[in-house]
């Protein structure tokens, strides 16, 4: 088995939420110590929650629990409180798990990168793959963006910067077809994680929808069900507007889990929280920088207590 978790992975996500603690959620142990808890600080912590991107629905059914929680264990200290918002966000981040990052059988892990345009798809896939060659796996990389000129060199130079191959057709050409060859190509020099890129869409591009379709068939035809899955990019710094837009995928292909990318670069990190109570997805990864090695394996626990400081 992979060792997910450790000293290195807390701290890059600590780090990456420095922003958020600095920004609104940081008042939120403020709030508990000037207001305890009533109606006034219900109403704080409301607007709080849905200006740091949870959105209204989210942040109606966090207070509803909150509220039920804290008169259920008599909490009215800043700490019980703060503890008891801490164990809410855990449980809800915790309450769908990822069980394929280790690839267990014997043929490859593939996994396909989607998201829209800008939310980071290259340098995650650079980041994915310098982070499973740390784990001891074999990696290789298909550049299935064959609709964006530029995509292919970023890849095939993040190729020669961390020594892996990349399996590239020529701009325009089918993805289908680098799809199929990349899976061939790991089937027969035995890597055991195949990373797949795909045009980065939108829900109004029909097209290129039912080309995302298309290349989701061919690879499970050729890897099996079980060895493909799906990671949606999402970009932290877009809010609310980067599940709107996510959601699109869904319609599409059945995502497997997140790779929340520009998490340090953003204030509003409770986006992690709608991203798995409204898209109902795992969040599998985070980006903590813009380097090949700046990323964290999600840690329910370590997000939860990172991401509300105490006093």
């Amino acid at each position: 088995m992979l060792k997910f978790f450790g000293k290195k992975n807390t701290e890059e996500i600590n780090s990456a939420l420095s922003k958020t603690r600095g920004s609104l959620f940081g008042q939120i142990g403020k709030v508990f110590r000037s207001s305890g808890f009533n109606k006034e600080t219900m109403e704080e912590l409301e607007d709080i929650l849905i200006s740091s991107d949870l959105g209204y629905d989210t942040t109606k059914l966090m207070l509803s629990q909150l509220e039920e929680q804290a008169k259920n264990q008599r909490a009215e200290t800043e700490e019980e409180l703060v503890l008891c918002l801490r164990s809410i966000i855990f449980d809800w981040l915790n309450s769908r798990d990822i069980d394929w990052l280790d690839n267990p059988t014997k043929t490859p892990l593939v996994i396909l990168i989607v998201g829209v345009n800008g939310v980071g798809k290259t340098t995650t896939i650079a980041k994915l793959a310098n982070w499973y060659m740390n784990q001891g796996k074999s990696v290789i990389v298909g550049a299935g963006d064959t609709f964006r000129a530029a995509a292919s060199e970023q890849l095939k130079s993040w190729g020669d910067k961390l020594t892996i191959d990349v399996i590239s057709h020529s701009h325009g050409s089918d993805p289908a077809a680098v799809a199929f060859d990349t899976i061939a190509a790991a089937k027969s020099r035995n890597k055991d994680i195949a990373l797949i890129d795909t045009a980065g869409r939108l829900h109004g591009k029909s097209n290129l929808m039912e080309e995302l379709k298309k290349i989701h068939r061919i690879t499970i035809r050729e890897a099996g069900v079980t060895s493909v899955k799906v990671l949606l990019t999402i970009d932290a710094t877009t809010g609310q507007n980067g599940i709107s837009q996510a959601g699109a995928f869904g319609n599409a292909v059945k995502c497997d889990g997140v790779f929340l990318s520009k998490l340090d670069g953003s204030a509003k990190g409770g986006i992690a929280i709608p991203i798995v109570k409204d898209l109902e997805l795992p969040i599998a990864f985070v980006g903590t920088g813009e380097q090949a090695e700046d990323v964290a394996v999600f840690d329910a626990d370590t997000f939860a207590k990172g991401i509300i400081p105490t006093k």
